[in-house]
């Protein structure tokens, strides 16, 4: 880690910026973080295994909508959207421009309109409500909801439009959305898909009929795309069709990192209450965890640069197969519901939104641009907050820090123990047996994830004997996946961890120097809300204080003998990304001066983590050294590089590199 402080630290980094200006009167000045009562869960798949499929996907269904109101015809919902007066000003201006008829611009718009809209059906709906009973019972022990969470969304449903924010970590999270809403009476939800799913044949047109709405997944500068598309979610929200539902983070995490939220449609949902069309907006942030995840190889070979599999309908037949695996429970967290109103209240002045009139369309302003990021990120905080953690991700955790001689299962048992109860003194939600022996938790735990781990003689190590370069790399990708769910608990400690272990004295401004350079250079691996450097540092003084790991004075801080422990596991978990971005800008100054934005260097030669073989780690990396200046980018036109600069692309690079099985 070395080369990237001490060539990019900058001399004078301290924490003088306006918003922490108080950072060393109120240093330690903190509050318990993130302990609170969380509801309880009930299983819904136990009434399934006891009762008909086929009456379940029949049964009366007669959900409450947005105060009483009757859901209209698909039909009536596009003629609304295609009579808008926001459309038609748009189509009058790109006519003016473009010199094309405004007939044939609504034309265009019309078939927009046609591509994307749902057309929701109730004999659809209790098709795959039949259809994923079976799928679901086959596939997981348990589907765990919180049943407090379900009432608040009810209640919410009722008195204002709802927008539910799920996490993403598989392709399951919106049939599992609705089939949890289905179950419970509750209005079925419009979902934002991307189009990859429209092309599945007789698929694509089942889930438009249960209530996708398909979306390019960039539309950049085509201002009728997006004139429709805006118009179209706020139609539904203005008129309480139902609730819409669209993921934050814009795609699937195939780290099971929380990624940084996406503004586009926030920023689209929050319009109506701006313009005083609606009285509120309850947004509604759903957790989905899983204890085993379906596309956890895929993932792992994505990350290492195999192409993603097209989804097409011949595929998912293929993929049958995983209906004989064991994929353990789920746990769905349906978070408190917040309001836009409330949110906004202090941060955003309403009245410039009627200078003019509503239909313009108009860029958002700072102020409102920075109050939907902030929220953003806030929400996602409370996904990651009510994201329930199995024990196998404490396992996972520990056996990739131990990754060359594995531990005995009985030091893996004690030491999982240990772990347990420093992540919930850290407020973690941790679904633990505590009825269970922790040797018999260990143990299930094990088997469940039997494809990663092997036990041989008593130990247990992670299982990467006797395989290429490129299996080795996918089990440990998979397991990162699982230790990457506690990461949002450890992060903060982990990070004042590193700063003492960096910093150039014990002086707690020399180690808030550390700590304030270490999180802006991974901000674009977590989600760190942007201005909260102080409050998260005090509250990763307050952890480290609170189990003994620090000792602190009026001037200094110093790790405890009995912390020693603790820092070490913090430490190592962050090791792998400052190993990564170190390797990255070392590399990146060895083998060029001038980069292009597709080439990759040879740092596998040096690898210590497989995880440095992750693009997603390397995507960070590159971005972080960008921002901070480590590196710059400039455009070069392939065709006249110099010989010395090699045109690489990073993924085929990175399979030559594996496939070498050096």
């Amino acid at each position: 880690m070395e080369v990237v402080l001490n060539e990019i630290l900058p001399s004078s980094f301290s924490c003088t910026p306006a918003t922490d200006s108080h950072c060393m009167s109120s240093l330690f000045q903190h509050r318990d973080p993130m302990l609170k009562k969380r509801d309880d869960f009930e299983d819904i798949l136990e009434e399934r295994r006891n009762s008909s499929d086929l009456r379940y996907a029949l049964k009366c269904y007669t959900p409450v909508v947005y105060k009483g109101v009757t859901p209209n015809a698909a039909s009536l919902l596009k003629t609304t959207v295609l009579q808008s007066d926001q459309l038609h000003y748009v189509v009058d201006q790109l006519s003016k421009e473009t010199g094309v008829a405004a007939d044939v611009i609504q034309e265009e718009a019309s078939a927009i309109l046609e591509e994307m809209a749902h057309r929701q059906q109730l004999s659809t709906v209790r098709f795959f409500a039949f259809t994923l009973s079976k799928a679901f019972k086959a596939l997981f022990r348990s589907i765990h909801v919180n049943e407090e969470g379900i009432q608040r969304l009810q209640q919410a449903i009722q008195e204002h439009p709802v927008v539910l924010l799920p996490s993403h970590r598989s392709y399951m999270d919106f049939l599992l959305m609705s089939y949890i809403l289905y179950t419970y009476d509750l209005v079925l939800p419009v979902i934002a898909a991307g189009m990859d799913f429209m092309g599945m044949k007789f698929v694509g047109e089942m889930l438009r009929m249960s209530g996708a709405f398909f979306i390019r997944r960039s539309f950049g500068g085509d201002k009728l795309y997006w004139t429709v598309f805006s118009e179209y979610v706020k139609t539904m929200l203005r008129n309480g069709m139902a609730p819409v539902e669209f993921f934050l983070e814009g795609t699937r995490s195939r780290t099971s990192k929380s990624l940084t939220p996406k503004l586009g449609l926030l920023n689209i949902v929050m319009d109506p209450f701006f313009k005083g069309e609606v009285f509120d907006v309850s947004l509604v942030p759903v957790s989905i965890s899983y204890e085993r995840i379906l596309e956890e190889t895929l993932y792992a070979r994505e990350l290492l640069g195999v192409p993603k599999p097209k989804e097409s309908t011949s595929g998912l037949f293929k993929a049958r197969k995983v209906l004989s695996e064991d994929y353990g429970s789920i746990h769905v967290y349906f978070g408190q519901p917040v309001s836009v109103r409330s949110l906004a209240q202090g941060k955003v002045n309403r009245c410039h939104f009627n200078l003019m009139p509503r239909h313009i369309p108009r860029r958002p302003s700072d102020e409102t641009q920075c109050f939907v990021n902030d929220s953003a990120y806030s929400l996602v905080r409370a996904q990651e907050e009510n994201m329930v953690l199995k024990p196998w991700v404490l396992l996972a955790s520990l056996l990739l820090q131990n990754q060359s001689q594995g531990l005995l299962l009985d030091e893996l048992t004690e030491q999982a123990v240990w772990l347990r109860g420093l992540s919930r003194e850290y407020g973690a939600f941790l679904n633990w047996p505590d009825h269970m022996a922790p040797s018999e938790v260990v143990s299930s735990s094990l088997s469940l994830h039997r494809d990663l781990v092997k036990i041989s003689g008593g130990r247990v190590q992670l299982a990467l004997g006797g395989q290429g370069l490129m299996n080795q790399a996918v089990v440990v990708l998979s397991c990162t996946s699982y230790r990457n769910q506690a990461l949002h608990v450890f992060l903060r400690p982990a990070l004042l961890a590193s700063a003492i272990h960096i910093a150039t004295s014990a002086k707690k401004e020399e180690v808030y120097n550390s700590f304030s350079f270490l999180r802006n250079m991974l901000s674009n691996e977590f989600i760190l809300c942007p201005g909260a450097t102080l409050q998260d540092f005090e509250e990763a003084c307050y952890l480290l204080g609170k189990t003994g790991a620090l000792q602190m004075s009026q001037q200094e801080m110093q790790v405890t003998d009995s912390g020693q422990k603790t820092v070490n596991f913090l430490t190592a978990m962050l090791d792998p990304f400052l190993q990564g971005y170190q390797v990255r800008h070392t590399h990146t100054h060895t083998h060029t001066h001038t980069h292009t934005t597709k080439q990759a260097d040879t740092f596998a030669w040096s690898l210590r983590y497989y995880e440095l073989l992750s693009s997603d780690l390397q995507k960070n990396a590159l971005a972080a050294l960008l921002r901070l200046g480590a590196i710059r980018k400039i455009k070069v036109y392939v065709g006249f590089l110099h010989p010395c600069v090699p045109e690489w692309n990073l993924h085929s690079h990175i399979n030559r590199l594996i496939n070498s099985n050096y």
